[in-house]
């Protein structure tokens, strides 16, 4: 089993009043134990967005884009001015990106807490993904073959040409997905707060649907069987008390059914479409 780690520490200096800039930066390519085999990238970040785009090379691909300076800030106390004692301020901004691969899981750190950083990865076509962010960036990705976990706070999340299975969950934003083969026998989860869930699956979905919207509406193109929205009981007999309710949830069967599909939104419409 061999391990590669890398770590790289940039610092930038300026003189001068700091202003809110963008810097591109090429980072590092991490080679894979086994290059002829399936990996698994694994990001996880406070602030910024991630991008991941297959390609057909062999390694891991990480170039990034550093939101410097922090302009004018009432809340934080930060000025771009000069300071009180009427000295010129400098800027000292250091960025901190490592990452470590073990047996094909390659796994990015990045310490920069209180710096926007947007994340641009192309990895090969068959990996896996665990991707979180927290703040400012949405998560995007593009080609992949493998199972997918993908989990945004404050942002969109948009997954394009994707093959395999899907757990992806966004508190404040869109998820948007497109399927151009799905896993066999496996459950997926699409599930937002504030936002649409749009899924597109090929015609040849076997599913059981579970979907959920709150304050919109369920959408599908494919031709769902619906079960019935039974009344649940619930009797407590230590206490006599009797309860019986409905529950919103949408259930069905695509193509005679198979594993479960859960959909769900509060503000938002879910739309399950087929091409």
């Amino acid at each position: 089993m061999k391990k590669c780690s890398i770590l790289l520490a940039l610092s930038f200096f300026t003189i001068g009043m700091v202003k809110a800039q963008e810097k591109e930066i090429d980072l590092f390519s991490v080679p894979l134990s086994n290059p002829n085999s399936p990996g698994k990238l694994v990001v996880n970040q406070i602030s910024g967005s991630i991008s991941v785009e297959a390609y057909e090379g062999k390694e891991v691909i990480v170039k990034a884009t550093v939101s410097e300076g922090h302009g004018d800030c009432g809340s934080c106390g930060k000025k771009n001015s000069e300071d009180s004692k009427g000295m010129k301020k400098i800027s000292s901004s250091s960025l901190n990106i490592g990452a470590e691969e073990d047996d094909n899981v390659v796994q990015i750190q990045n310490e920069l807490w209180n710096k926007k950083t947007d994340l641009f990865i192309k990895v090969p076509k068959d990996f896996s993904l665990k991707l979180k962010t927290i703040n400012d960036g949405d998560i995007h990705v593009q080609g992949i073959n493998g199972e997918m976990e993908i989990s945004n706070i404050n942002g969109h999340i948009t997954l394009e040409s994707v093959s395999g299975s899907v757990l992806a969950n966004t508190t404040n934003g869109e998820l948007k997905v497109s399927f151009n083969s799905i896993s066999t026998g496996k459950d997926m989860a699409f599930s937002s707060f504030n936002g649409d869930v749009d899924v597109t699956f090929p015609k040849s979905l076997k599913a059981n649907v579970k979907a959920k919207s709150d304050m919109g509406d369920v959408y599908t193109d494919f031709d769902m069987d619906i079960s019935k929205n039974e009344p649940q009981v619930d009797k407590n007999n230590s206490s006599g008390k009797y309860r019986v309710k409905v529950e919103q949830w949408v259930k069905g069967t695509i193509n005679g059914g198979g594993p479960e599909m859960l959909f769900k939104t509060f503000n938002g419409d879910i739309m399950i479409k087929s091409k």
